[in-house]
């Protein structure tokens, strides 16, 4: 048995060139794979893959954390709706003309864009957070009223 095994390009492209090359790829057959995004220290790194006959091809933009946002594909993939959304949730970015938009609650999270920082910075705010003192809550001792007879 012979195993081929094939390129799979990861295209780094701008923002600007992202709606017109998506729909390039639809028009030459392809379906989107998944969207996913990584925080990095100054960037968040976005890579949309698309398939097409088991060739791979992949397309990674590079977004400042300080100006996050990017167009949407919806356009093109209604289908991408659920990662777009994903990338506002988690991450806090904004995603423009999206078809579907959830409005930030598309999960229900204990933190807001809880992947909106690093590592270093998670760990870093965590330290810090638990160098605070504890205030101390509240203990309600009364006993609840049950409506039964006394």
């Amino acid at each position: 048995m012979t195993v081929r095994f094939e390129e799979q390009p990861i295209q780094s492209i701008e923002k600007k060139d992202l709606v017109a090359q998506v729909a390039q790829l639809k028009k030459d057959g392809y379906r989107l794979g998944q969207i996913c995004a990584t925080t990095l220290t100054e960037n968040f790194e976005i890579t949309y893959c698309f398939d097409k006959d088991y060739k791979m091809v992949s397309l990674r933009l590079m977004v400042p954390r300080s100006d996050a946002v990017v167009p949407s594909i919806t356009g093109e993939y209604f289908a991408a709706f659920t990662y777009e959304n994903e990338l506002q949730d988690l991450f806090g970015m904004k995603v423009t003309d999206l078809k579907l938009d959830f409005g930030g609650k598309f999960y229900q999270l204990a933190k807001k864009t809880p992947f909106n920082e690093t590592k270093a910075e998670a760990v870093a705010n965590a330290t810090t957070a638990a160098a605070q003192p504890a205030v101390p809550q509240a203990v309600n001792m009364k006993p609840a009223n049950t409506g039964e007879a006394k």
